[in-house]
């Protein structure tokens, strides 16, 4: 492929060698170049490739695209200066394999929470619909029946359309993707076309990496106004950003929710462990899902079902067949009938919604003893809030590790203390060790009592100090009730 044929709507401000020349592949890690690559130098958050510009040339690089060009400029080489690299090396990527978003239709869904539910849910509705479907999450990418495994929420672009590019080959038609405030202020989705955008709700998360409330709304924002005007833009009015989202968009506007006048309304009939009895737009669907926020999740599935051509009742039907998603409120109930849920409930909104959810299905004649942490390297701000939140919805909490990742366990779990009253201090203790908090919360339930575990839901590890060890939420207390149970 030419260069000059990859660089297509990249914003370019300087050239120096020609373009019309035959480039091999595209890379932005220097380690991966080879004879004739690409190499495009990237600002990141814990290095510059602008440092390795001449690494990748040693390594055979025939073209460099950079923010700043390089004083030491080689003969032979191509040099394209660029307004923003990131952005630059997301259109390259489309480019390099085919812009693979046009030949599928690609909706994405944005918010603090419901992300993955949303995303999963409608990979397994349209699947169950008989298409052959892709997705992009937390959890899992699915190219068709194919599992790859995810490394982040939102992949960097150069494999977002690698992957895209797969499932256009072999014949998928509808992708659900997650999108992240990280991804979209990053520029990992530019260059894709969407054929609808979904958000969700916002509330307190990665203020270390967005500074503001503000700033983290208003970059989630930036993936509506980009919403080509064929594409749908399905928003939660129920939260007071939904409408902002549509402010600026060109897309068609549409909306959801459970409280105010919507589009697409929905109300719950009856909310219990077996699952939920909804009316959406007066039709009534049984599904297996729990709790409020899920039924938020189920109505945008729906509405975005709807709008990408699926006739409204076969949408109901394939909704009532629906699984919950790996580590969102999965359960198990013991031999002694002790309920233990397993959640990745890890900002203060999405805890104090799955104790919520708790709430309205227990008796109160039992326990809720709930096992949180907060990770380590990551916003400090809502640790104290989720501690708070654990404490005084609960009738016992331990605070315990999560992915301390290079903080000291113990300092976390001091920062979360903060925020816990006095008169729910003789409710918690902290126990470092997560396996050994699990234990204690299995060894002070009793018959009908509830366990909460929230903060790693579907995550299979634990990082301490740089290292990753296995470590699954869902495992570990089936092991140890099964134990106690003999």
């Amino acid at each position: 492929m030419q260069l000059k044929d990859i660089l297509y709507k990249t914003a370019i401000e300087a050239v120096k060698g020609p373009t019309d020349i035959k480039v091999g592949k595209v890379e932005f890690d220097s380690r991966l170049v080879g004879q004739d690559d690409v190499f495009v130098a990237i600002k990141g958050t814990l290095s510059d490739g602008h440092e390795y510009i001449e690494k990748a040339v040693a390594q055979g690089a025939k073209a460099i695209v950079c923010e700043n060009l390089p004083g030491n400029a080689q003969a032979g080489i191509t040099y394209v200066q660029v307004a923003n690299s990131a952005a630059a090396l997301a259109f390259m990527a489309a480019n390099y394999y085919g812009n693979p978003s046009h030949n599928l239709k690609l909706v994405g869904v944005t918010g603090t929470n419901g992300k993955t539910t949303i995303a999963t849910l409608l990979y397994q509705l349209f699947k169950s619909a008989g298409y052959k479907t892709g997705l992009l999450s937390t959890v899992k990418i699915m190219v068709g029946d194919t599992e790859h495994k995810a490394t982040h929420t939102t992949p960097d672009s150069l494999t977002i359309n690698r992957y895209l590019h797969q499932m256009t080959e072999e014949g998928v038609e509808y992708c659900f993707m997650e999108v992240s405030s990280h991804g979209i202020h990053q520029s990992r989705t530019e260059g894709l076309l969407f054929a609808g955008g979904i958000f969700t709700n916002l509330s307190h998360d990665h203020l270390d990496y967005h500074k503001t409330f503000a700033e983290y709304r208003d970059v989630k924002k930036t993936f509506f106004d980009q919403l080509p005007k064929d594409a749908f833009a399905l928003v939660n009015v129920d939260d007071k950003n939904g409408l902002v989202m549509l402010q600026n968009t060109k897309a068609k506007k549409l909306t959801y929710a459970l409280k105010t006048y919507a589009d697409y309304k929905a109300q719950i009939l009856e909310n219990q462990l077996s699952g939920l009895l909804l009316k959406i737009n007066e039709q009534e669907v049984w599904v297996k899902l729990i709790g409020t926020f899920n039924a938020y999740n189920l109505l945008a599935i729906y509405a975005a079902a709807v709008n990408l051509g699926l006739e409204k009742q076969e949408v109901l039907t394939l909704m009532s067949s629906l699984e919950s998603v790996s580590g969102r409120f999965q359960f198990i109930v013991s031999d002694t009938n002790i309920t233990a849920i397993v959640d990745y409930a890890h900002t203060p909104d999405a805890l104090e919604n799955v104790l919520k959810t708790i709430e309205n299905i227990r008796t109160r004649n039992e326990k809720l003893i709930t096992v949180v942490g907060c990770g380590g390297d990551r916003d400090k701000t809502k640790r104290p809030l989720m501690a708070h939140i654990a404490s005084s919805m609960s009738d016992q909490a331990i605070f315990t590790s999560d992915n301390p990742r290079n903080e000291v366990p113990e300092d976390i779990i001091a920062d979360m203390e903060q925020g816990v009253e006095p008169q729910n201090y003789k409710k918690t203790v902290a126990v470092v060790d997560r396996r050994q908090a699990i234990k204690i919360a299995c060894q002070l339930a009793l018959p009908n009592d509830i366990i909460l575990i929230a903060g790693k839901g579907h995550e299979t590890y634990q990082e301490i100090k740089g290292e990753r060890t296995h470590f699954d939420d869902m495992e570990t207390v089936k092991e140890i009730l099964a134990q106690l149970n003999k």
